[in-house]
């Protein structure tokens, strides 16, 4: 992306904010109307988030407003579980929709009578053909399709056999409605396409009162009508089915004609976003659920401690574009750090502790230490941390026969303890394995706050927490679900980074990270942000890895 690309991008500028303001300025319309349609059969993913901010922000920025609607015309799949659960994260990533709370169950029965009105315009039929017949009639990319044996019925058996299919009279999938349009038709949507079929199942909202259900496109320009949306945004998947959304708005008393336009959908490395997998992957138990941190739903970025803010903003860099492309997960990384660094406050936490005694420090004397809440937001204040003879320090911070560039502890290194004191390695005592358990070491009672009176410097500062005052932890750290960049959804469960997660049960926190209840992220000094887990509790905190300070994983994975 070119430096105007993105300067450009970051204005806020793409081509449908350039048809939604030439519109308004033309007087094609009076006001802006959007809407974020999801279907409630699973969770939202950052996929949905690109239409989500498209939708509301549109709204917000031309004084418009942005529906929310549900497009609930499938109960085999849909549940109240999934309503809830979006209406949540649409609120989470920080969008309002006022009284704009509909659902296309809302419109059953005037779709239902449109559909009446196709039949008696000679413009709909109910086939009797199995669904395989149906398949193989349409016909293929190159091969026109063939008409239906069942397509020049009569209209008074048309409406008879429809009104029966709603009534509960025949069994699923024994009949369906179609459209009459061109079974030649060069673009197969329009090749007389389903506008009904008979679901004997309980819808979350309407319960049994329908035995029938509108298609997806049928029901979803129509429900634009009525809402009065301007501009109806999709994904390019819809693009080839823009001319049947015109058909059915064309031939329907529908009270208004919005236009579609399509953007690219978003694709990221490293992520599968069909909702066929993510279903699959919850119900396989790959996952722990919806909102398991590995997963690309906003439950799970929720739950990972990626900031709305953040995700707001990459959506931004990324851009509306009309041609598919790759994000690189890394640009979605650099958002969450970029935004965390701004407004998280930092503490120290030792993941994999090695203790350290300072043997010239007296037994059971103890001693505060000033440490700032933000090094750039004097605001955010400071705490006292209390330091004493023994502590930990984390163990990848110490190397007894170091290389040549290792700047950390070492035996006879000098090292700088964060707001406290140069302490000098003096012994290892290792375990019956040879494996360093403990080091002996001294402190400098004149380096107090980290400097020396005599101007020596020392080349590495690392964190600490006291052993006396340090709380046991659990923290969770999150890789990449799939080890490829572009996995395939068809063999994803191969392709499962079984890295995914690492569990660290005894590290050691400060105890100023056990007297906050929020689980808005923080900053481990030299480690990452981390956020509290839902299943944290006050005696097991439980801290999941937003993110770490630098992109690490291209190195694990082989890419840099």
């Amino acid at each position: 992306m070119s430096v105007a690309e993105t300067e450009t991008r970051e204005a806020g500028q793409d081509f449908i904010r350039d048809i939604v303001r030439a519109d308004l300025q033309s007087g094609r319309h009076k006001t802006a109307v959007t809407r974020f349609p999801p279907e409630p059969n699973g969770y939202l993913h950052i996929g949905h988030a690109k239409s989500i901010c498209l939708n509301f922000g549109i709204a917000e920025e031309f004084a418009g407003h942005c529906n929310l609607r549900f497009d609930d015309t499938n109960p085999v799949k849909e549940e109240q579980e999934y309503i809830d659960a979006i209406i949540r994260d649409v609120h989470w990533l920080g969008y309002d929709w006022g009284k704009n709370l509909f659902y296309a169950s809302d419109y059953f029965e005037k779709l239902y009578g449109w559909a009446e009105d196709l039949i008696r315009a000679g413009k709909a039929y109910v086939d009797d053909q199995t669904q395989e017949e149906m398949r193989v009639n349409r016909g293929t990319l190159t091969e026109p399709g063939k008409n239906s044996p069942f397509r020049d019925r009569s209209v008074e058996d048309n409406l008879d056999l429809f009104r029966r299919m709603r009534a509960g009279e025949f069994p699923n999938h024994a009949r369906v409605l179609r459209a009459k349009i061109d079974m030649a038709s060069g673009n197969i949507n329009l090749r007389d396409p389903v506008l009904y079929r008979i679901l004997h199942a309980e819808h979350p909202r309407t319960g049994t009162t329908w035995k029938i259900y509108p298609s997806y496109d049928f029901a979803h320009g129509q429900s634009d009508a009525i809402e009065g949306v301007t501009h109806s945004i999709c994904t390019l998947e819809f693009e080839d089915h823009r001319p049947l959304y015109d058909w059915f708005l064309e031939n329907l008393p529908v009270p208004s004609h919005p236009h579609q336009y399509e953007f690219a959908r978003l694709n990221l490395t490293y992520t599968v976003l069909s909702k066929r997998v993510l279903t699959e992957l919850v119900r396989g138990a790959y996952v722990s659920g919806w909102d398991d941190p590995r997963m690309p739903t906003l439950a799970g970025l929720q739950r990972r401690g990626v900031p709305p803010g953040a995700l707001r903003d990459f959506v931004k860099r990324i851009g509306v574009a009309k041609a598919n492309s790759v994000v690189d997960v890394g640009m979605f990384e650099f958002s969450i750090r970029e935004h965390l660094n701004k407004t998280a406050q930092r503490r120290m936490a030792v993941l994999r502790p090695l203790k350290v005694v300072l043997e010239n420090y007296p037994e059971g004397q103890s001693e505060e230490v000033e440490a700032v809440n933000h090094p750039e937001d004097a605001s955010l204040g400071t705490r006292r941390i209390r330091f004493c003879r023994e502590l930990f320090i984390e163990r990848d911070d110490f190397m007894e026969n170091p290389p040549k560039k290792f700047f950390r502890l070492s035996p006879g290194t000098e090292v700088r303890l964060r707001y406290a004191y140069f302490i000098t390695c003096r012994e290892v005592v290792k375990n019956a394995a040879g494996e360093a358990v403990e080091l002996r070491c001294t402190y400098d009672p004149a380096t107090k706050g980290g400097n020396a009176p005599d101007g020596r410097k020392v080349k590495a500062t690392m964190h600490w927490v006291s052993a006396k005052d340090a709380l046991p932890a659990e923290v969770r750290l999150y890789n990449q679900l799939f080890t490829k960049p572009d996995p395939n959804p068809a063999d994803f469960a191969n392709e499962l980074n079984p890295n995914s997660l690492e569990m660290i049960d005894d590290a050691r926190v400060e105890p100023a990270l056990a007297t906050s209840n929020s689980r808005d992220p923080v900053q481990f000094e030299r480690q990452g942000y981390f956020c509290l887990d839902k299943d944290s509790t006050p005696n097991k905190l439980v801290f999941n890895r937003t993110v770490g300070l630098r992109d690490t994983w291209a190195k694990v994975s082989g890419g840099g």
